[in-house]
């Protein structure tokens, strides 16, 4: 699906932090940062939204187009994430995540999991997760379509693996770790890094 950027328009790839709102102003009597905090650009927006405790690539624009050919679901747009969980899943728990499940009345649509063997290169958290020590934890791939409330974590936690990091490491084609950001750093994506995130 081919998207052609608009010449003067800005089109932000952000490495969003945790404990950061997508959004600028801030909640009252929240200590959570804000994008406002970033420098972005005046009249930029999220095209979509990353939850305070979830981290990883975001993009902002000032052209509402995006969102509609981002968001829509009817496109089928995809979003990759590392998820660290709870214990080790079984294929069992596996097959059901990609089958879909059962979060309060919605099924999911069918998405992509795979078990990662080696701990992804991912930079230091803010705040470390919460380790227990007789309980080990596992990295999952995990590709939606679809962009429910909390969906990773709410599907993990409906197969008995809660989510314990979430990092969303790729839009459609556009992937995160090529990018070459740190945590907190945003830029201008290329036309052809643009067209990146259209493809999946």
């Amino acid at each position: 699906m081919k998207f052609f950027p608009q010449k003067g328009k800005a089109y932000l790839a952000f490495f969003k932090p945790f404990d950061v709102l997508c959004q600028f102003t801030p909640e009252p009597g929240s200590d959570k940062g804000t994008l406002a905090e970033f420098g972005f650009p005046p009249d930029v927006y999220p095209v979509g939204r990353l939850d305070a405790d979830s981290e990883g690539l975001l993009l902002l624009s000032d052209d509402a187009r995006m969102n509609s050919r981002l968001l829509d679901p009817k496109n089928e747009h995809s979003r990759t994430y590392l998820a660290q969980v709870e214990n080790v899943p079984a294929p069992a728990s596996i097959e059901k995540l990609e089958s879909g499940v059962d979060i309060k009345g919605h099924w999911t649509l069918p998405a992509k999991v795979s078990l990662i063997k080696e701990e992804p290169h991912l930079p230091e958290r803010g705040k470390p997760i919460r380790y227990r020590k007789n309980i080990p934890t596992a990295w999952l791939q995990v590709t939606i379509t679809e962009g429910k409330n909390r969906q990773v974590r709410r599907m993990t936690a409906a197969v008995g693996h809660p989510t314990l990091r979430l990092v969303r490491v790729a839009i459609g084609a556009l992937q995160l770790e090529s990018l070459g950001l740190k945590p907190g750093q945003w830029r201008q994506l290329t036309d052809e890094e643009l067209a990146l995130a259209f493809q999946w």
